[in-house]
């Protein structure tokens, strides 16, 4: 399952979700919206939002990170 994760320099829920995917050993691909205007059009168009996190999972959208929720998402117990 492929995991993206839409991110700024300065997110503390990013850095969350970043600790989280790496403690799990989930990998993911990180885009740093605030330096890639493209990425954050495609943000923007999948989740009708600019704040940061935005992370996708399969083909579902999570805005923010809501440890739990992730964790059903990925299947993780």
């Amino acid at each position: 399952m492929s995991v993206t994760l839409y991110t700024t320099p300065t997110c503390v829920y990013c850095k969350m979700a970043k600790e989280f995917f790496r403690k799990h050993d989930i990998s993911f691909r990180e885009v740093d919206v605030f330096k890639d205007i493209d990425a954050r059009e495609e943000m923007f168009s999948k989740s009708h939002q600019m704040g940061v996190p935005v992370i996708e999972i399969g083909n579902e959208i999570f805005v923010g990170f809501d440890r739990a929720t992730v964790a059903r998402a990925l299947h993780i117990q």
